[in-house]
């Protein structure tokens, strides 16, 4: 007998991009939320009436072997023979897929209810969750593959799987472990283009790097992650890094490595983040003496980003030349599976937790997004580490991905208000900088990104933005999911994306006319920025400059959590 490969553990670096997801600060859901979220699914008379009846109808056909219901194609799952070929397990396989089609129904028929979108993002978010914890791949007597595995190796399968689940229990908050990160080095093998911290203080390092080029242009760019993880899934290895291939064009680059927030810094907010982007622009335009430079934002470093340009554009300060929007959400009136943790007593809940603690945790962030694709994110590593006895998977972007960071309860508190009001898109309901929020004051030439497998940070959504503001603007559509569009490099035979002249009428007409082409919106990006980045001069000799001599090599302490 022979093991079956474990259903969910990624096979190569391209699936396990597929695995890893960042999103916005959000509230933590409670399990009275998800009770609640389970009652209003069920509280539907006609809709479980219908569903029982077909669900009992499907069952005898299932029983008495009728029934040609099989698993989806890709549902790795169910890749195992047995689910085909042993009458059993092809029947208990037929009743799961038949169970789920049903409470799928019943989600669904929660929109035609007068439900709001986010009562049925949450509905479904729950059946998402209850409908991957039942499947019979999750239990070690039906799961073919793992029995085989028992059989194969005399039991050792079972008693690595305890030992790592207990290890998981001790050290990792019960979650099963997706990599193992002792496999990489920050600095060695991740984070490790050629540079210099030329800038630091409490809040943030401002990194350099090193030209790879005789010339340069003359304006820099400098790089806003999003203050939620790591910034190196922007420098993974090499050939996988966004920073590597913008300096191998001819970028001058700089990027904001933010601190990992302790307890202390619990009242640091949107204001200080904002504020420490302006003290970038100051440092970075000193160093290469020139006021003008680009910006490009990252997800919830998009949203900072936002507000800055708006302080800049109140005061007539054009020094930003051009702007770029990656995944990032700026409406959140855009349907999308975050709205499972919108409700307004759970952002409350979620504001006084952070408050009390003066962070939320980067476990309960990671947490949350794991629970929104469960399959990928938990039940695959639950049966390869525990019913299988397999190691987890050695990935540079899942090791990142497990690498997390805190969140300010302060910060924390302001996305949550931006999440819950929408106030990003409502003149003057935000201040930032001391300077009220009125994004279609932005003129600024600006570069947008989506991905059209995004669920965190859905395209049309991402699209938006192109609207909220004034200047004339670019939109890219990428081909994949929400991280995996943004760690895209050029050489990637599967990589596409969709562009179209056509501007301001909407997300469906500009689908209408894009074209897809090949390859990565890296590179069409990088000839964007470059048109926009002035003239040619030669390389810097040495980094930093004047008052901002380097002061240790890239990647700097902040995202190894040292301090000077």
């Amino acid at each position: 007998m022979t093991a079956e490969r474990p259903d969910a553990v990624p096979g190569n670096e391209e699936e396990a991009l597929g695995l890893v997801e960042a999103g916005e600060a959000i509230g933590i859901p409670t399990a009275t939320l998800l009770l609640n979220s389970v009652a209003v699914t069920l509280a539907q008379p006609r809709s479980v009436v219908r569903e029982a009846r077909r669900l009992t109808g499907d069952t005898l056909r299932i029983l008495a072997g009728k029934s040609t219901r099989g698993p989806a194609k890709g549902d790795r799952r169910f890749a195992d023979p047995a689910w085909s070929q042993n009458p059993a397990f092809r029947r208990l396989c037929q009743e799961y897929l038949t169970l789920c089609e049903s409470f799928s129904h019943l989600v669904d028929d929660l929109d035609t209810d007068r439900r709001s979108w986010q009562d049925v993002e949450r509905a479904r978010f729950v059946a998402n969750i209850l409908m991957s914890a039942a499947a019979p791949t999750n239990f070690l007597l039906s799961n073919p593959a793992a029995l085989k595995r028992v059989f194969d190796t005399a039991g050792l399968s079972v008693a690595k799987g305890a030992s790592q689940w207990w290890r998981d229990l001790r050290e990792n908050g019960g979650m099963p472990s997706q990599t193992d990160r002792s496999a990489f080095e920050v600095g060695t093998d991740l984070a490790a283009t050629p540079g210099a911290v030329v800038h630091r203080d409490e809040l943030a390092e401002i990194i350099q790097y090193t030209p790879t080029t005789a010339t340069v242009r003359r304006q820099p760019v400098i790089i806003v992650p999003p203050p939620i993880g790591r910034y190196y899934f922007l420098d993974l290895r090499p050939g996988r890094s966004f920073v590597e291939y913008a300096v191998s064009r001819g970028l001058q680059v700089f990027m904001i490595s933010w601190r990992n927030p302790g307890p202390g810094m619990g009242e640091t907010g949107m204001d200080s983040y904002a504020a420490r982007i302006m003290s970038a622009l100051d440092v970075v335009g000193e160093i290469c003496e020139t006021p003008e430079l680009s910006l490009i934002g990252f997800c919830a470093g998009g949203i900072l980003t936002s507000t800055v340009l708006n302080h800049l554009a109140a005061h007539d300060d054009d020094r930003v030349r051009a702007v770029s929007f990656a995944v990032t959400l700026l409406d959140f009136e855009s349907r999308a599976a975050l709205g499972a943790f919108s409700a307004p007593r759970l952002l409350e809940l979620a504001q006084k937790n952070s408050r009390r603690a003066g962070v939320i945790t980067g476990r309960q962030l990671g947490n949350v997004f794991s629970w929104m694709r469960p399959d990928d994110l938990v039940f695959n590593y639950w049966v390869s580490n525990y019913l299988m006895g397999e190691p987890p998977p050695v990935f540079d972007i899942l090791a990142w991905n497990a690498d997390s960071t805190n969140l300010p309860a302060r910060l924390h508190a302001d996305f949550l208000e931006i999440f819950k009001n929408n106030t990003l898109c409502q003149p003057g309901a935000l201040t930032v900088l001391g300077t009220p929020v009125e994004l279609s004051r932005i003129t600024t030439p600006a570069f947008v990104t989506g991905a059209i497998t995004d669920h965190l940070t859905p395209w049309k959504g991402c699209y938006r933005t192109t609207e909220l503001l004034s200047g004339p603007s670019t939109f890219v559509l990428s081909n994949a999911g929400h991280i995996a569009s943004l760690v895209n490099p050029p050489g990637n035979p599967k990589a596409t994306y969709y562009t179209s002249r056509e501007a301001g009428a909407g997300p469906d007409t500009w689908f209408k006319s894009a074209a897809k082409r090949p390859g990565t919106w890296w590179e069409l990006w990088a000839d964007w920025t470059i048109e926009r980045s002035g003239d040619e001069a030669p390389a810097p000799a040495q980094l930093g400059g004047g008052a901002h001599p380097p002061l240790q090599p890239a990647p700097g302490l902040y995202v190894r959590d040292r301090t000077p």
